[in-house]
């Protein structure tokens, strides 16, 4: 953002407690200098006018001494800060933003309030990460401009934005903002406790921690620190400024001398005034601002503040480093999820792209009208707190709006009981499209596919398909499935919340609320991405990074971590595929070239959409064989079988003609083992190997010989399939457990991996055999 140069001399350099100037209610006039970022086209204005938040966390990071935080509420205290900023769209080049124009349009009678400067320096970015940048990380839109209104008394101000350019239009924005003083509980609780008035969101809420924090604390119930700088959070409307004098807690204990507890013991909230009780613990005007003009205008919800905004909950959970949720979420891909797919006609889409469309989406769960899009709400907000928590509710741990019992995938058949926590996250990263026969059989009738109407493929995060290796085109053949589902609880929330400790290098980078797996890390100038591999070393030992060294599953003679050998597998696969030139003639023949996307039509014929399908699956689950590297792995091979040299019950006819002499013999099945040797016909196709030879059981494996039965150790053409020991263990809470290794009994013990922590799970630790000829293990109890 340029400096604004604003028409009212001195006034950014005033102290934010300093008593802002009584202007005429007229204009404040801001011109935009600059130089131009780039020529071109005109460029889309997109211009939005905002009440900015801003917390505890960014008055610290941006040293703003002295000033008032804001939830960014269009309900406000009188004499509390309204901060409100232009936006219009990043590629704008600022020289083209010729003019700005404030204007104090509407105010109460008797108002001396006025618009001002806006004390924010050009340093402080834009609140929402959804407004700063995307998903890929491109610019969305910049501020073009600030002003500041703190108003004096009750009722509704009305603040006008002009702006001007070249090339991109003008326009004028409004923002109403609505002055109040604070009621407390007991004036709320006469119209939310049910009845014909409203919702009864009273009695749910008086169960959850924010309905008693304060009450536990002053009484030494919640904490050994707590103080009276705590209770600015735990209190309604409390705002020490002395301009904010609006009945907010502070204001009322000043009036009745009430000062905060030398001692925390239990009395405290016993001995406090009735009138401080009735605004003490975290309230419905902490969150909607406050509600005089609400319940004076007889519950009119245009004077109260509903929002799925971030900072209305930063105002408070944004502290670094002790109140680190905000801060986290701040840099998870939910704070700047896609805005495309939301706004009017994209109700189907919005029940996981906005927060509140899942929130209505999660209400109707269970119910007939689950996927109901009627009435859905499909305005634009990120993937925020309020999406997933619900404030008023605790009937679900962590205040969650989806139980964690259960959740049906997208094929319809698999109910998931064991989820845990993720069972919430479950309900949107799993195939948009429903059961994978939706794709191949549905989308060529073009038939509905999904809720919205008929599209190919599982859709952008198909994460509990695969996680639970369920969902993806099998062949009729038996994928082999991972553990992750089984042995970990609750799944997604384990690996990708796990805690990052403060000063750790990944520390509001990864884990926690950030979900992220990895992050950058900047080392001698050079930008290097670091994998979270804490947790997964528990069960896989000392790796440093989730590409490790497993088996050569694409085939090309050399081991590379999984993920390079899924990759590779995809690249593979893609190669067979047609590219968005393919006409349907009969005479198509692979082009031999590597897609990094797949573009499907509905004139393919099905063994392309089936291999389409697994390549969309696999490729779109993002963790390239981590989440499920058996199932990945298996899925791919099982297309890259099928798509070499035509395929007959997803075998080559050719294949089983040469060893079984016709397609029909019982021996010529994908999962036949005619060898005796439990090795399937369509894993030794897509090895090269002759089904009918057994493999030799070595020492060290399992040793196949191209087509023949005579062994040559060490030589090139050996395919080797491996073998690996799990270890089982019950777990108790409180303990912990170190597992050992030994190749000869007699010999001294060696820990494998790091202890492990108990709480009650069964615990299981996979080890390669390979090189051992023989290999004891056990598990011992440790300090």
């Amino acid at each position: 953002m340029k400096k604004t140069k604003v028409l009212l001399a001195g006034l950014c350099a005033r102290p934010a407690l300093a008593p802002w100037p009584k202007l005429a209610r007229a204009t404040v006039l801001g011109m935009i200098a600059g130089t131009a970022l780039s020529a071109g086209a005109a460029t889309a204005l997109q211009g939005h006018l905002n009440l900015r938040s801003l917390t505890p966390g960014e008055i610290t990071s941006y040293g703003l001494t002295n000033f008032q935080k804001s939830a960014g509420l269009h309900t406000i205290g009188v004499g509390e800060p309204a901060y409100l900023e232009l936006l219009v769209n990043a590629a704008i080049p600022a020289s083209q933003i010729t003019n700005i124009t404030w204007t104090l349009s509407g105010a109460p009678l008797g108002s001396a309030a006025a618009l001002a400067a806006d004390p924010l320096g050009t340093n402080v970015p834009t609140y929402k990460i959804s407004d700063r940048i995307d998903q890929a990380g491109n610019p969305v839109y910049q501020v073009a401009g600030r002003t500041f209104l703190r108003p004096d008394m009750e009722g509704q101000f009305t603040v006008t934005a002009m702006i001007q350019t070249t090339g991109s239009g003008s326009t004028n924005l409004t923002q109403t903002i609505t002055a109040a003083t604070y009621m407390g509980l007991e004036t709320c609780q006469l119209c939310h406790s049910g009845g014909l008035i409203a919702d009864n969101v009273y009695a749910p809420w008086s169960k959850t921690e924010h309905a008693t924090f304060f009450t536990l604390a002053i009484d030494g119930l919640e904490s050994n620190h707590y103080g009276k700088n705590c209770i600015s959070c735990h209190t309604v409307g409390y705002d020490a400024n002395p301009y904010a004098t609006n009945g907010g807690f502070d204001d009322i204990a000043a009036k009745d001398g009430w000062t905060f507890p030398s001692v925390l013991t239990n009395g405290n909230w016993a001995a406090l005034p009735a009138n401080l009780k009735n605004l003490s613990n975290i309230q419905c005007e902490d969150c909607h601002g406050p509600g005089s003009q609400h319940a004076h205008g007889l519950g009119d919800t245009s004077l109260i503040t509903k929002t799925f905004d971030a900072g209305d909950c930063a105002q408070c959970h944004d502290s670094p480093n002790t109140h680190i949720k905000n801060a986290e979420w701040n840099n998870s891909l939910h704070a700047r999820v896609t805005r495309i797919p939301t706004g009017a006609g994209r109700e189907a889409c919005a029940r996981c792209h906005t927060g509140g469309g899942f929130a209505g989406y999660a209400a109707t769960l269970g119910t007939t009208n689950a996927y109901s899009i009627v009435g859905a709400d499909t305005t634009y907000t990120a993937i925020t707190c309020q999406t997933c928590h619900d404030p008023h509710d605790a009937s679900y741990a962590e205040q969650l709006r989806v139980a964690s019992t259960s959740a049906m995938l997208a094929d319809g058949v698999t109910l998931v009981t064991n989820a845990g926590f993720a069972t919430i996250c479950i309900e949107c990263h799993r195939s948009r499209n429903g059961s994978v026969s939706n794709s191949i059989v549905n989308y060529p009738l073009g038939l509905a596919t999904w809720a919205g109407g008929s599209s190919f493929g599982p859709h952008d995060s198909p994460v509990s398909d695969m996680v639970y290796g369920v969902n993806g085109w099998t062949y009729g053949q038996a994928i082999p499935n991972g553990a992750h589902s089984t042995s970990i609880s609750n799944v997604c929330v384990a690996c990708h919340m796990q805690t990052v400790a403060a000063g750790a290098p990944g520390f509001l980078k990864a884990g926690g609320h950030t979900w992220n797996m990895s992050y950058q890390a900047v080392s001698g100038g050079v930008t290097n991405n670091v994998d979270m591999v804490t947790v997964c070393q528990q069960c896989h030992g000392p790796i440093t990074s989730f590409d490790f060294q497993v088996a050569d599953y694409n085939g090309d003679g050399v081991i590379q971590g999984v993920q390079t050998e899924v990759k590779g597998l995809l690249n593979q696969l893609s190669m067979l595929l047609p590219n968005s030139t393919y006409q349907s003639n009969g005479n198509y023949v692979a082009d031999g070239l590597v897609k990094s996307s797949i573009s499907v039509k509905t004139n393919w014929p099905a063994k392309f959409l089936e291999a389409a399908y697994n390549w969309q699956f696999v490729n779109n689950d993002g963790s390239f064989g981590i989440h499920n590297t058996p199932y990945a792995v298996g899925l791919l091979k099982a297309s890259i079988n099928d798509l070499n040299g035509g395929a007959n019950n997803s075998l080559p006819s050719w294949w089983q003609i040469q060893y079984f002499g016709s397609t029909t013999n019982p021996n010529a099945a994908p999962n036949a083992t005619p060898a005796g040797d439990g090795i399937p016909n369509w894993v030794k196709f897509g090895l090269g190997l002759d089904p009918n030879v057994a493999g030799l059981v070595l020492p060290n494996g399992v040793v196949w010989a191209n087509g023949s039965a005579t062994i040559t150790p060490g030589s090139t053409n050996d395919i080797q399939i491996f073998t690996a020991a799990e270890v089982v263990y019950a777990t108790k809470a409180g303990e912990s457990y170190q597992l050992q290794g030994i190749s000869s009994l007699g010999a001294g013990w060696q820990n494998i991996g790091a202890p492990v922590a108990g709480d009650g799970t069964t615990r299981s630790f996979l080890t390669p055999t390979r090189n051992f000829d023989m290999q004891f293990y056990r598990v011992v109890p440790t300090p």
